[in-house]
């Protein structure tokens, strides 16, 4: 298979629309993946794009892990069984609502500023692409494989306008053995994708948004009139937002089938379409994010992230699953489709606890030797990641010691 970029995306020779789905493959058991990645070609979808968060791959310094859970190179394996093309986002920041945007705790002890050229997280990210990339070179379709493109870092513009940092990340994924076309994703409106874009390294420049794909996309032309006029480039929402992600203590977000659909059918009128979700799956352990913002403040994310999307936290179909395999099919886009993958639920025998012990009464066995130190120290600091710290102070005055109230 050839892929190639101009005007449209092109397989073969063949104008081509993407019809890709969010799928991350660290939000679902593995034993899962086959049946979210099969209802993705069920609803007419020939793409799936994940992103690669790093803490799970290097969960403490040189320390890698790519298995169970965090087997990337078996997802992708799975995608391309489903005859999926498949585009990865390998960040190194990708936010996702997911834990530090997907950095190592431990990065905070490594550098002054992450997102920047300090040479000191330049170094960390160089030395994770130099693990990474390797493993997914030969999945490359210039190697034969299913992967089309790649990611230089994630909605950048959202964040800051520096070319070179950009240019840095493109030219590392380069050196460790990528050769298919990269891209950038940002929001539809002007200052954002002026700042997140580097058309001028050849890079494709995708948007993000959730409605009214005429003036997202028209901000984008605007913009390329204006700064590149020669450049040929497809038109992608590399973020569809079909749902929405929930927030601790606030109703669940959701959106109707129909205007989903509705707003689906004007991306593909336009070009190409990436459902951000397709299966939003679960933030397993403490890798649920938060966000912030100066109307709410700070927001926690709740453990799952279904999305409202088109399946369900568990892999079934949705009534969105439905209308946009209508869609889909109603454009001619495409053939005959299988019938989606449904698992059932079993309901399993109760366990009934019928003992219990405080957590404070268990300290001496859980807890390691005390760091005693005359400020507190960071989780980061500390050399712990997730879980939880207890601190205590000692009162100079009174003597004793008792926990402290924060």
């Amino acid at each position: 298979m050839k892929f190639t970029v101009h005007d449209q995306f092109y397989i073969d020779g063949k104008p081509t629309k993407l019809i890709s789905g969010a799928i991350h493959y660290f939000r679902i058991t593995p034993g899962k993946w086959r049946q979210s990645l099969h209802n993705l070609w069920a609803m007419g979808g020939n793409t799936v794009e994940t992103y690669i968060p790093w803490n799970l791959h290097e969960p403490e310094p040189g320390v890698y892990n790519f298995s169970g859970i965090a087997d990337l190179q078996q997802f992708i394996e799975l995608a391309a069984a489903e005859g999926l093309h498949v585009i990865l986002r390998p960040g190194p920041y990708i936010c996702a609502e997911w834990e530090f945007g997907g950095y190592p705790y431990w990065l905070l002890n490594r550098t002054k500023r992450v997102r920047s050229r300090d040479p000191q997280y330049m170094q960390a990210v160089a030395d994770y692409f130099a693990v990474l990339l390797p493993k997914l070179a030969s999945f490359q379709s210039t190697q034969g494989g299913p992967v089309i493109m790649m990611q230089v870092e994630n909605e950048y513009g959202s964040y800051g306008n520096d070319k070179a940092y950009l240019a840095a990340h493109a030219a590392l994924m380069r050196r460790y053995g990528i050769d298919v076309p990269l891209f950038t994703a940002d929001g539809g409106w002007l200052p954002m994708i002026a700042s997140g874009n580097l058309v001028a390294e050849g890079l494709i420049p995708m948007l993000t948004f959730g409605s009214d794909a005429k003036e997202s996309f028209g901000e984008l032309t605007k913009y390329m009139q204006s700064a590149y006029p020669e450049v040929p480039y497809p038109k992608m929402s590399m973020e569809f937002w079909d749902g929405w992600f929930n927030n601790w203590g606030k109703p669940a977000m959701q959106r109707s089938a129909a205007e989903t659909a509705r707003e689906v059918r004007g991306v593909l009128a336009e070009g190409s379409i990436n459902l951000y979700m397709f299966s939003g799956g679960t933030n397993f352990g403490f890798m649920n994010g938060a966000n912030f913002s100066d109307q709410d403040g700070y927001k926690p994310q709740v453990t799952a992230y279904d999305y409202d999307g088109p399946l369900t936290e568990d892999g079934n179909p949705t009534a969105k699953f439905s209308a946009i395999r209508d869609v889909i099919a109603d454009m001619g886009l495409a053939g005959d489709l299988p019938a989606p993958m449904i698992s059932h639920p079993v309901a399993y025998a109760p366990v009934i606890a019928d003992q219990r012990v405080s957590l404070f009464n268990t300290l001496a066995m859980l807890a390691p030797t005390p760091v005693v130190s005359d400020r507190t120290l960071t989780m980061e600091e500390l050399g712990q990641g997730y879980g939880y710290v207890l601190y205590e102070s000692v009162d100079p005055i009174r003597g004793g010691r008792e926990p402290a109230e924060y």
